[in-house]
């Protein structure tokens, strides 16, 4: 039953991110930890995740120039995702995970969007950075703040895409270096984590053929607010049971 609920999940998470071009660690990690811990769900998406992104990193023309744009963010991703450990947050990653879950799923339906003048980019983007580090190594979830940030850097399409695609790259990467250390990041995890990328590819084929069969706004409205459920089913479990 647990392998089969794996593969579901992926192959969910593998068609909101053929759809969206993003959203699968989000989904993949908020599904997964209603059976297990946040850091283990983690575990198991280090491979779907990477390559999924990588191939979203390699899909346009502007990646020496968005590095270059990026780098003082990516380098702060590593740190804080390095720190993560030091706040002893096991004990209520959950309760973390319902907020990043439902505060994202609240974003997303309200539209809402900040701005980033270029000139604090210096300092907002390692703030950034940092704060998604830490999310992800308390969490395994590296969407947020991240992506309302490189949105609000008024990216075109494209390069917004490719951005998100390196940001995740690397707090994948992260994710896995960290794990690796505390030692939940091992052979048997990376050979399961492996087998997780079949039904995550062939959820995000899926889903790139319904792009162009259904209104994506509609999509993406279904997504945030399923997000928004998890996130409060999170918390309610945290803080009721």
């Amino acid at each position: 039953m647990d392998t089969l609920f794996i593969i579901l999940v992926f192959v969910l998470a593998g068609l909101v991110k053929g759809v969206t071009g993003m959203g699968l660690p989000t989904v993949a990690v908020a599904l997964l930890t209603l059976r297990m811990s946040p850091l283990e769900a983690a575990a198991l998406l280090i491979v779907p995740s990477s390559i999924t992104n990588v191939w979203q990193l390699s899909a346009g023309p502007a990646l020496y120039p968005l590095w270059r744009r990026c780098r003082w963010l990516l380098l702060a991703v590593c740190v804080g995702t390095g720190c993560a450990p030091l706040l002893g947050a096991a004990s209520w990653s959950g309760a973390v995970l319902g907020l990043a879950l439902s505060g994202y799923g609240v974003l997303g339906l309200t539209g809402w969007r900040m701005q980033v003048a270029p000139r604090a980019e210096r300092w907002a983007g390692p703030l950034a950075g940092a704060a998604t580090g830490l999310m992800a190594g308390v969490t395994g979830v590296f969407v947020m703040p991240v992506a309302p940030y490189l949105q609000a850097l008024n990216l075109d399409q494209d390069d917004l895409i490719q951005a998100m695609g390196m940001a995740f790259t690397v707090s994948t990467l992260a994710l896995a270096a960290m794990l690796a250390a505390r030692g939940q990041w091992h052979a048997a995890a990376a050979a399961n984590s492996l087998l997780a990328l079949i039904p995550a590819v062939a959820g995000m084929q899926l889903g790139q053929w319904l792009r162009g069969r259904m209104q994506p706004a509609v999509f993406r409205r279904c997504f945030f607010i399923a997000l928004l459920a998890l996130g409060v089913h999170q918390l309610a479990t945290m803080f009721l049971y």
